[in-house]
């Protein structure tokens, strides 16, 4: 299975890695203790979804830092 990367406001698709890499996700990005699980999921048919941020939502939210606060803010 591939790993999807998508933003975890807009949901855009950013990217996919053509390979299952769990370990090498971890590796790759550096995470505190519990921390993977806010950012790293799989789900029931082994796919590997990691939950980051695409440019246009990290535009948005330092162009209005409020943003911050919301867990969703794009409707």
């Amino acid at each position: 299975m591939s790993v999807r990367y998508r933003c975890r406001h807009c949901e855009v698709e950013i990217g996919t890695l053509p390979f299952d890499a769990d370990d090498t996700i971890r590796k790759l990005h550096i995470f505190e203790l519990g921390e993977a699980d806010d950012y790293v999921e799989k789900d029931q048919h082994g796919q590997t979804t990691v939950h980051c941020i695409c440019e246009q939502c990290e535009d948005s939210l330092r162009q209005y830092p409020d943003y911050h606060a919301l867990n969703k803010w794009i409707q």
